[in-house]
């Protein structure tokens, strides 16, 4: 609605407000995520073999050592996160660990720390910014196709169609969830070809 009143810069502050909305989520992404999964840290003497495990898995990769946790929840989870790989975390839950075998608990931290590799958070922010902006655009095409006229400029050029804005409206933002599901499936395949080789190098 705000940038619809602003013309051809409504784009532009479209991918301001969704930028600056992922460039936040991207610097403080490790803390929502592991306080929203009550993640406890853990060293080598709280998980012997997660922490060998991982610290290995971490050579193979050519990464600093992560921050390494446990979720209190039972089911089978693991994710990695951090902006780059110097702040990185994984975290596994309970469940994960007592239903998995050691060389499928293996594979999986491989897999997330091929996420950390591929710097995947980076890619996760910038693939939202652009759905963020695409959804505005749409929002902003309906506002300013209901509420741009009143006798102006784009009255006498014919305007937009209420029709086509509502359209917009609702394709804009299947489009861009289309488009983030498509590069976080990519990215979700890259790091299962590349947690396979790190779990796979020879120390």
């Amino acid at each position: 609605l705000v940038g619809s009143r602003f013309g051809e810069q409504g784009l532009f502050i479209a991918f301001i407000f969704g930028g600056l909305m992922n460039v936040i989520a991207y610097f403080f992404s490790d803390k929502i995520a592991l306080v929203s999964m009550q993640a406890q840290e853990v060293d080598a003497a709280a998980a012997p073999d997660l922490h060998e495990m991982v610290t290995r898995l971490s050579k193979n990769a050519g990464l600093p050592m992560p921050r390494i946790y446990i979720c209190p929840h039972d089911a089978p989870n693991a994710f990695a996160t951090g902006r780059n790989p110097r702040k990185a975390a994984v975290a596994v839950t309970r469940g994960a660990l007592s239903i998995l075998s050691y060389d499928e608990l293996e594979g999986v931290m491989a897999h997330e720390l091929a996420h950390v590799k591929n710097r995947d958070t980076l890619t996760s922010c910038v693939a939202a910014t652009i759905a963020g902006a695409i959804s505005m655009l749409g929002h902003m095409a309906y506002m300013a196709a209901l509420f741009g006229g009143g006798g102006g400029r784009n009255d006498r050029e014919g305007g937009m169609n209420p029709l086509v804005g509502l359209l917009m409206l609702i394709f804009a933002p299947i489009a861009a969830t289309l488009i983030q599901l498509a590069i976080s499936r990519s990215r979700e395949y890259v790091a299962d070809a590349d947690g396979a080789r790190i779990a796979g190098s020879p120390d």
